[in-house]
């Protein structure tokens, strides 16, 4: 299935208010029997998949191939997915792709900043102005992206977010400190392989994105680290651990599952062009 965000002038935070309101039973039908903490519409890896392919170095390969992974956060009676996520799980946006519900604890200003954007729709989100959606947040908008797996780097390419790409070194360098002196968007990370998990360490952000539609900010202090681990051909699993001082009395880890989905491939996208639902978003 195309994904269906390609081209949409609809914001993210939009889909979430209006979609949310059509979830059905119907939504959650692909839940496991036994699964505990888990929101009724969380997407969970496909039964009987075939194991992850391996390159030639031993290595799981992460995405190399006719296709593209494709977060899906909730779906609609129609069975199509949209929205962006709330990495909490908890909160008047809730029940969203994350796999349970975390403790979050929020400094004062952070709490404060979180209950304004809940309150009014995330109006104010920065990717509904086009700005680049941050990490981890760019692993969890609904537009399919690619990993190109390389001996020394990770490439990943979006379709999504204004239309990024990400280098991730694999090669055993250390941070920069450029990384830290001038924050980015996307920050700078650094890979390693701890097994069959690609282990992303994360640092040098700006403040400029919030790290999920439903509103939880973070400051330069972010600091994220991204456990990637493809459980099966046609399920990544991402772990995603929050540790920003500046906004959180202490470091909270979430994680989803993203959908392979085979023959898809990443459109052009710009996302300046014609989004004109920012300013009808007037919260409640």
């Amino acid at each position: 299935m195309r994904n269906l965000f390609a081209g949409s002038i609809l914001t993210t935070a939009t889909m979430l208010a209006v979609f949310s309101l059509a979830l059905t039973p119907a939504a959650g039908q692909g839940q496991q029997k036994g699964a505990t903490n888990a929101a009724p519409n969380i997407i969970l890896p496909k039964a009987g998949s075939p194991p992850a392919p391996r390159l030639p170095d031993g290595h799981v390969d992460l995405g190399n191939g006719k296709g593209s992974w494709s977060p899906v956060v909730i779906k609609d009676i129609t069975g199509h997915g949209y929205g962006d996520t709330n990495l909490q799980n908890a909160g008047r946006r809730g029940r969203q792709m994350v796999e349970k519900v975390v403790d979050v604890q929020m400094l004062p200003w952070a709490k404060k900043f979180f209950d304004v954007a809940d309150g009014n729709l995330s109006k104010d989100d920065p990717e509904g102005f086009c700005l680049p959606p941050g990490v981890p947040r760019m692993a969890a908008t609904p537009f399919p992206f690619q990993i190109y797996q390389l001996p020394d780097r990770l490439i990943f390419v979006y379709e999504g977010g204004a239309h990024m790409w990400r280098i991730v070194y694999t090669d055993g360098r250390a941070h920069s400190k450029d990384a830290t002196d001038y924050p980015t968007y996307l920050g700078e990370g650094i890979g390693r392989w701890e097994g069959d998990t690609m282990v992303i360490d994360n640092v040098g952000f700006n403040d400029k994105t919030w790290l999920d539609a439903a509103g939880h900010p973070h400051t330069e202090k972010l600091h994220v680290v991204e456990k990637y681990t493809r459980t099966s051909l046609n399920n990544l699993h991402l772990e995603a651990t929050i540790d920003d001082p500046g906004a959180y009395a202490k470091p909270w880890t979430t994680s989803w599952n993203i959908v392979w989905e085979p023959g898809i491939t990443p459109l052009e996208y710009i996302c300046q062009e014609g989004n004109r639902d920012v300013q009808h978003l007037v919260g409640k």
